[in-house]
C-alpha cells in the first residue's frame, strides 16, 4: 500500500475509534437512548453501524462484560458481531431484550415513568409536592439509600433505608434506574421495580431528581418521558435562589453557575414545563402524564 494510503487509512481508523468511544460515552450518560443507536444502526455511515453489540450492552447501567456475554448466548449473537451486521432476526431478538430491560413495552400508549428534572432554585420539590398534596392518584417514586433516617422520616415513605450490602446486590441485580454517591459518603438510587410494577398495573408514575439522574434514568428506561422543569426567567431564578437564604454567597454563585450550564441541557428533554406559577406548572405536568403517545 503506497504511504499516502497507508496514513490516509490510519487517520480514518483513529477517527472511528473516537467516533465510537464518543457514542459509548452519549449511551452511557443518557443523551443518547439505546433503542436509537440500534436503529441509527442500519446507516453504515453512521459509527453505530460499527459497535460491537458487546460494547453496546455494556453501556448499559450495572452491565460488565460476563452480563454482557451472558446476554449475548440468550440472544444467539457472536461476540464479534456489529450492530449494523445483525441479521433481521437478531436484531428483532436484541430489541426486543432492550425494550423489556428498560420498560418500554409495559405501558402501552403511555410512559411507564415521568421524570421531573431542573436546574437548582427552580422548584422541582414545590411542584412535586403539590402533586403530592393535590392528586393522590399519581404515584411518587421513593428512592433508596445507604444513610440513616432522620427524625421524623419513615421508611418506605421518604426513602427506603437499606445497607450498603442491600445497595450493592441492587447494583448487581440491575434493580436501580440510577444511582449516585452524595458527598462522598452516602449513596442513593431509583428502584426499578416500583416503576415497571405501576406502569404494569397503569398507574402514572412520577420521579423528582437532579439532570444527571434523569440522563441515567433515559439510559436504563428509554420509554420514560423526560420533562424539564424551567424558570420564566433568569431573573426569577436569581430572586428564587437568594429569596431562600439557605446558602452563603460564595455557595449561591457556586450554584448559578451550575444552573446555567443545566439550563443548557433543556434540549435533550422531551417537554419543558415553565414554572412561573406552582398550580398551574404542575396542571401542566399532570395533563402530560395522563396523555397517550
Amino acid at each position: 500500500m503506497p504511504e499516502v494510503d497507508r496514513l490516509a487509512a490510519n487517520r480514518a481508523a483513529v477517527a472511528a475509534r473516537r467516533a465510537r468511544a464518543d457514542l459509548k460515552q452519549r449511551l452511557r450518560s443518557g443523551e443518547l437512548s439505546p433503542l436509537k443507536a440500534l436503529n441509527d444502526s442500519a446507516n453504515p455511515e453512521l459509527p453505530e453501524a460499527t459497535l460491537r453489540v458487546s460494547e453496546y450492552l455494556q453501556t448499559f447501567p450495572a452491565v460488565g462484560e460476563t452480563k454482557a456475554m451472558r446476554a449475548l448466548d440468550e440472544l444467539g449473537i457472536s461476540p464479534r458481531k456489529r450492530l449494523g451486521g445483525l441479521g433481521r432476526q437478531q436484531r428483532q431478538r436484541l430489541e426486543e431484550f432492550v425494550r423489556v430491560r428498560s420498560g418500554v413495552d409495559q405501558t402501552p400508549g403511555r410512559p411507564p415513568l415521568t421524570v421531573l428534572a431542573g436546574p437548582t432554585a427552580v422548584g422541582k420539590g414545590t411542584v412535586a409536592a403539590y402533586v403530592r398534596e393535590h392528586y393522590p392518584d399519581v404515584r411518587h417514586s421513593v428512592s433508596v439509600t445507604t444513610r440513616p433516617p432522620r427524625p421524623g422520616e419513615r421508611h418506605g415513605v421518604h426513602y427506603f433505608f437499606i445497607t450498603d450490602e442491600e445497595f450493592d446486590r441492587m447494583l448487581a441485580a440491575s434493580d436501580l434506574l440510577e444511582w449516585a454517591t452524595v458527598h462522598n459518603r452516602y449513596r442513593y438510587g431509583t428502584p426499578r421495580g416500583p416503576v415497571l410494577e405501576a406502569a404494569l398495573q397503569g398507574q402514572p408514575m412520577l420521579l423528582e431528581i437532579d439532570l444527571q439522574g434523569a440522563r441515567q434514568v433515559r439510559a436504563s428506561m428509554p420509554g420514560a418521558r423526560l420533562v424539564f422543569l424551567a424558570p420564566p426567567s433568569w431573573e426569577e431564578l436569581v430572586h428564587r435562589l437568594v429569596g431562600r437564604g439557605t446558602e452563603g454567597p460564595e455557595e449561591r454563585e457556586r450554584r448559578l453557575e451550575t444552573a446555567r450550564v443545566e439550563l443548557a441541557a433543556a434540549s435533550e428533554f422531551d417537554e419543558v414545563i415553565v414554572n412561573d406559577e406552582v398550580d398551574l406548572a404542575a396542571l401542566h405536568l399532570i395533563n402530560l402524564m395522563l396523555e397517550s403517545d
